[in-house]
């Protein structure tokens, strides 16, 4: 039986209008004095931290702890801005089928499995209304590399529960393929959904067990059997 459903953010849960990208974006030119900064760069399916190296390499800059709370002082501020501006919204089918897990005869613990900072999870998760359905999760500031994250929030998880989980106890819910890539990093099931952009055929080509257009298309008692 599946004991905890942790969900990505970005492309998953919301969409923020491109609140992440700008935000990242306006840091690099504010702090950094690095206009256009994230040309060619690739967000989806990354974890913060990643990006902020990758950035400090591509423009020369020291990847000290220092020019990176620089950096995340600044972008968190941004984004809350951001937020307010832009047109994000839920993604089709996350209230439902949040609504779906927690009506179960034994609901599974609700996670968050994400590249964004647990900070910057917050706000976002704040602002649509959606921050207090998930108990714990692993996030971008716990490691830069996206499929280790896996293993702390099954730690964390399991920690919650008083009890380790299995692999097959545990679904992840993302949009990319290195969100089903992460899954597998900890042998959970994978949800995976069209709402982030990347094309049905590529989720399927990389082995989800459950491939569909929006969370509005899944039962919760079909993936939590």
């Amino acid at each position: 039986m599946v004991r905890s459903v942790l969900f990505d953010i970005d492309g998953t849960l919301i969409r923020t209008g491109g609140a992440s990208v700008r935000a990242f974006e306006r840091t690099g030119q504010s702090v950094f004095h690095v206009a256009d900064g994230v040309r060619h760069m690739r967000f989806a399916g990354r974890t913060d931290r990643s990006l902020i190296r990758e950035f400090f390499r591509r423009h020369g800059i020291e990847a000290t702890p220092a020019n990176f709370d620089r950096f995340l002082d600044h972008y968190v501020f941004v984004l809350d801005q951001l937020l307010g501006e832009l047109h994000g919204q839920v993604c089709p089918g996350v209230g439902d089928f949040i609504r779906d897990l927690r009506d179960l005869a034994q609901p599974p613990l609700l996670g968050l499995l994400t590249g964004n900072i647990r900070l910057a999870a917050e706000i976002k998760l704040r602002h649509f209304g959606l921050w207090d359905y998930f108990t714990t999760g692993a996030f971008g500031d716990d490691h830069e590399d996206r499929n280790e994250l896996a293993g702390i929030a099954r730690e964390r998880v399991s920690s919650v529960l008083r009890r380790p989980l299995g692999g097959d106890e545990i679904v992840v819910v993302g949009d990319t393929p290195l969100d089903i890539e992460c899954g597998r990093a900890i042998g959970a099931k994978v949800l995976a959904v069209g709402t982030g952009g990347a094309e049905l055929g590529v989720l399927r080509a990389h082995r989800a067990d459950w491939v569909v257009e929006t969370l509005a298309d899944m039962r919760a008692a079909t993936v939590c059997r």
